[in-house]
């Protein structure tokens, strides 16, 4: 490896999960990403919102109930599966900022609040989902980054080039004497920037000789499902702070829940092109009530 790039790895560390702090103004960087990640989906939907024909307000028209919904869903949904972090001051659950929020909740959140808008709105659920999951799986490129600036969501030690100095106040009990870890922040991120291009790519490819989508509505959705959990399923296996559906990672009888559901959403995505395709069906739409 070069000497410049060595260096660089030797020192790939965290600078604090602040980047402002003048007197009672704070300005974290975790929440500089989402609110970039948030103005870029807006963007972005904003796009393929029209490229859709659908009109270019609807986004914009349901962004803030979105993103509301996606925050509480992702925070309720690690709160739930680490109450004893917070059954003795339960007030601390509303301390977001001190991180602790769980992606699968922030889908499932967002999903509910679409389903709620397409009712409302009487629009299709897939082809807005459609719109929406490219920017979604960007966001998830650019929030990872989240976990880097706080020190979290690291992996097991690791003596890779590209290995992750963490601080030992954010090392877990049984690796207090290691200082190198696997990045996985950085790997998801790669992974769903990756799926991100792909989903983009395929969005815009036409029907030869026509200017019909390729692919069928509902498909882009498909494979977000596939695409993105197939990643989460390896690099949950790297990481230290899986939520558990039952046991522990010291007693190294954790049952991963994000490995679980993630499962379960390739199955979904891969039965949902059957469906598309094999039997050459639409999809079900919940958004538009009979």
């Amino acid at each position: 490896m070069p000497p410049l790039l060595a260096g660089l790895f030797a020192v790939f560390q965290s600078p604090g999960p602040l980047l402002v702090e003048f007197g009672p103004l704070v300005i974290r960087w975790y929440g500089l990403l989402i609110a970039l990640a948030v103005l870029l989906g807006l963007w972005i939907s904003t796009k393929l919102a029209k490229a859709r024909g659908l009109d270019g307000g609807l986004i914009a028209d349901l962004l803030p109930l979105l993103v509301l919904a996606a925050v509480l869903g992702a925070r309720l949904y690690y709160v739930l599966f680490e109450w004893r972090q917070y059954q003795i001051n339960w007030l601390e659950a509303l301390e977001i900022w001190k991180g602790g929020i769980a992606i699968h909740g922030a889908l499932i959140g967002g999903s509910l609040a679409m389903l709620l808008f397409c009712r409302w709105r009487r629009l299709s659920f897939w082809t807005l989902l459609d719109v929406l999951l490219p920017s979604v799986v960007l966001g998830q490129a650019i929030g990872r980054w989240g976990n880097f600036f706080n020190s979290e969501a690291f992996g097991l030690p690791t003596n890779l080039p590209w290995k992750l100095w963490i601080p030992a106040a954010n090392r877990p009990a049984q690796f207090i004497d290691q200082s190198w870890f696997h990045p996985t922040f950085l790997y998801e991120s790669l992974w769903d920037l990756g799926l991100f291009v792909l989903l983009i790519v395929l969005f815009n490819r036409k029907q030869a000789g026509s200017n019909e989508p390729l692919l069928k509505t509902g498909a882009i959705s498909c494979i977000y499902a596939i695409g993105y959990s197939l990643g989460r399923l390896w690099i949950e296996g790297l990481r230290l702070d899986p939520l558990c559906l039952w046991g522990s990672l010291i007693e190294a009888n954790c049952l991963r829940i994000a490995q679980l559901v993630s499962l379960l959403l390739a199955l979904l995505g891969a039965a949902g092109l059957a469906w598309l395709y094999g039997l050459n069906r639409p999809l079900p739409d919940p958004g538009r009530p009979t």
